[in-house]
């Protein structure tokens, strides 16, 4: 954590900034923003048209002269002046007015992802500074996420949380208050996504409008990435060749191989982590398992395969994908207390 408790607590706001969704907690209202990180611009006059959820509607749909941006990209913000212009817009002339009443000295927390480079790290205090903080606290997401779902990051004891963002996916083993060992994958649900077109490319010759990529992953559920789940589902796409709208029922299995590869890689992130991990560590996780936080953790039977190939407990948080501003919120409400030694002798 790169901010104490103590200095989190004097924040009046949080914000993660997600390469698919943007959170704001402020200290209170509690949950004030839950939308897509996406913008519609007018490239005629750089006049703003939409932001969040309808911007999102617009992907793939508008005139040549309106644009759809995503400002943030693997949870690091790479236009900065369009991530200010689409918080200001999400949060509300009113929200805004009444952050600046509570302080002449506004202090904000920021997620930034595991081992973030100081200029990615520059670029979401700059972002947060726009937007009238005095102060910007920066916290690992992976100790804001395991925070969030409740678990005891402050003893003296193991506990393996996975973030499986849309860009990246982390793997981390924390231990008072800390992280003992943690690796970045570049692998998320938008490789998941990428795995799929270009199976349905190669196989069927068809394409898919953007919007339908997360239908198809749900018409995977039940079990899923397992043998068990669903035999075949029939999509809608658009023809390579013709252009033309075309259905086709597509082998659900050949589906699941497809997307082996990207999450191969992520299971060799955990085994990379298990095995760097201290031994007296690694015996507490094999009892207390994985827990999976992150909106691409909902993906049907990720757990189950987890569970086969590391043979230990995995468990999905009750909400994943809000984890990470919950813990930055708890921290905010100073609902954490940290872990107090008492010195020898004493």
């Amino acid at each position: 954590m790169s901010a104490s408790l103590e200095q989190l607590r004097r924040c009046h706001f949080a914000v993660d900034l997600g390469a698919a969704r943007t959170r704001v907690y402020v200290k209170g209202p509690g949950l004030v923003v839950d939308q897509p990180s996406v913008a519609a611009v007018n490239t005629r006059n750089g006049a703003l048209i939409a932001v969040g959820e309808f911007a999102e509607r617009m992907t793939g749909r508008t005139p040549a002269y309106i644009r759809v941006v995503r400002p943030v990209s693997g949870g690091t913000v790479v236009d900065i002046e369009m991530a200010q212009r689409m918080l200001r817009h999400l949060l509300g002339d009113g929200m805004r007015r009444a952050l600046r009443r509570k302080a002449a000295w506004l202090r904000a927390a920021a997620c930034t992802p595991h081992d973030a480079d100081p200029l990615a790290q520059r670029a979401t205090i700059e972002t947060l500074v726009g937007l009238g903080a005095r102060r910007v606290e920066l916290v690992d997401t992976l100790i804001a996420a395991a925070v969030g779902c409740g678990l005891p990051v402050e003893r003296p004891e193991a506990t393996m949380i996975m973030v499986c963002g849309a860009a990246a996916t982390q793997v981390a083993v924390l231990s008072l208050g800390s992280i003992v060992t943690a690796e970045r994958i570049p692998v998320g649900g938008e490789a998941v996504d990428h795995a799929i077109v270009q199976h349905l490319r190669l196989a069927h010759a068809l394409t898919l409008p953007s919007q339908s990529l997360r239908p198809l992953q749900i018409a995977l559920s039940g079990n899923g990435l397992t043998p068990h789940g669903p035999a075949s589902t029939e999509i809608h796409g658009r023809d390579v060749a013709t252009g033309l709208a075309r259905s086709v029922r597509i082998d659900t299995a050949a589906v699941r191989e497809a997307i082996q590869t990207p999450l191969t890689a992520v299971l060799d992130g955990i085994y990379k982590v298990l095995r760097v991990c201290p031994p007296d560590l690694v015996a507490d996780l094999a009892d207390r398992g994985i827990t999976m936080v992150g909106g691409s953790a909902l993906l049907p039977g990720l757990d189950q395969m987890l569970r086969e190939a590391t043979g230990m407990p995995v468990h999905i948080a009750e909400r994943p994908d809000v984890c990470a501003i919950q813990g930055l919120g708890a921290m905010l409400e100073g609902e954490i207390e940290p872990l107090v030694l008492n010195p020898l002798g004493a």
